[in-house]
């Protein structure tokens, strides 16, 4: 039986994590940041939006090429390239220089987010992508709930500039260990010849694939609301402290991270379409419940209940796309779809929960998300029905 070198495996989850926990440090002080050098809310929003529209661009080219050419050129460049990234924040002294450094960091986030996870696809031996993607994604979770916590302390103790260097020494932690720990690129597993090259025309109008990406597209749909909108519900409706609304952003994280490995062992045992279903029906149900709250303690529920969503659904699909890249030998660029996916569900989900609340109201926000949970979980069922394959 295929065994999973750990050594990778090892080294990409601790990189990830470093990495992820850097820009975790950073991100939530960039509005503060911004505003200091007197951005308006539009600039703030830019900042930001120019970090997922270089992404989204960047993402299938990366992901093809690294299908061709091997992981590791793009990982060791990508993390050398965040902790560049942390050198230019510093020195950053104007809105304009912010958005465009924030759009380097876009394409920096392409060459890494979907190659590493193609990585460990490739790495993963069958019948146990449940419980390998789970684990892997225990780096992006834990380094999504030290981030910001890290973060406020170090702004706190010390200044904002001190977390632009934290997050540069944690991604040169990141590239130092890839560039020596990672073998050489010609012992790389699934790199497709150059001379076979793979049609994006196959894989976009591929069924099942598109039933991956509504799922994935609906979920953070709905994470976007979430982060976006609940810190001002709670603030408006039932005046909780910055400190409670940081930990309820932070719980429904939390939770879903705990359970990812054995959801992920769980996977790999019983029906992973069956658990993506009910998972979605979980997130549809929980972010609906966000605007029925009467009190804290009602969106304290509803956080725990969406992470357990989150934690149900997703160890499976990730492993369903990791055997449908085995099976299409596209690994990069699927998961590159899943990434763009991830990209567009959030900037999608804050955008059309703005709206929402610019038109109707905040409450509104949240029955939207769960239309659309609702719709693409149908999507999903309707895509990766057998007769779809």
């Amino acid at each position: 039986m295929e065994r999973l070198d750990k050594k990778i495996f090892g080294t990409l989850f601790f990189s990830i994590f470093a990495a992820v926990t850097g820009v975790g440090v950073v991100v939530p002080l960039l509005p503060i940041y911004a505003h200091d050098l007197g951005a308006s809310g539009l600039y703030i929003g830019l900042i930001f939006g120019a970090f997922s529209i270089s992404r989204t661009l960047f993402l299938p080219w990366f992901g093809r090429l690294s299908d061709v050419k091997g992981r590791k050129p793009f990982i060791v460049p990508g993390f050398l390239a965040y902790a560049l990234i942390s050198i230019a924040f510093i020195y950053s002294n104007a809105v304009s220089t912010l958005i465009v450094i924030r759009f380097i960091h876009g394409i920096s986030s392409a060459m890494l987010m979907p190659v590493i996870q193609a990585y460990i696809g490739d790495i993963t031996p069958k019948g146990r992508e449940g419980i390998t993607m789970g684990a892997f994604n225990m780096s992006l979770f834990m380094g999504l709930s030290l981030g910001p916590l890290i973060g406020g302390i170090i702004k706190d103790h010390f200044n904002l500039q001190t977390s632009f260097i934290c997050m540069g020494l944690l991604a040169l932690i990141g590239f130092f260990l890839c560039l020596l720990l990672l073998p050489p690129t010609r012992s790389e597993k699934g790199i497709v010849p150059s001379e076979q090259p793979f049609s994006w025309k196959t894989l976009v109008y591929d069924w099942h694939v598109a039933g991956l990406f509504s799922f994935r597209f609906a979920y953070v749909f709905c994470v976007g609301i979430i982060w976006g909108f609940i810190p001002l519900y709670a603030d408006l409706q039932f005046a909780a402290s910055s400190s409670l609304i940081g930990i309820l952003i932070m719980l429904g994280v939390f939770v879903s991270g705990l359970i990812h490995i054995p959801m992920g062992y769980l996977a790999d045992k019983i029906s992973k379409k069956l658990m993506v279903i009910a998972g979605g029906l979980t997130v549809c149900y929980a972010i609906i419940s966000f605007g029925w709250a009467g009190q804290l303690e009602d969106l304290i529920r509803a956080t725990v209940l969406f992470g357990l969503g989150g934690g149900i659904s997703m160890p499976a699909l990730t492993a369903m796309v990791v055997i449908k890249g085995h099976r299409i030998k596209a690994m990069g660029s699927i998961m590159a779809l899943m990434t763009m996916a991830h990209s567009l569900g959030m900037f999608s989900g804050a955008l059309m929960g703005g709206m929402m609340m610019d038109f109707f109201q905040l409450q509104t926000a949240f029955p939207l998300g769960g239309w659309i949970m609702l719709i693409c979980t149908g999507l999903f069922l309707a895509g990766t029905h057998p007769g779809k394959n």
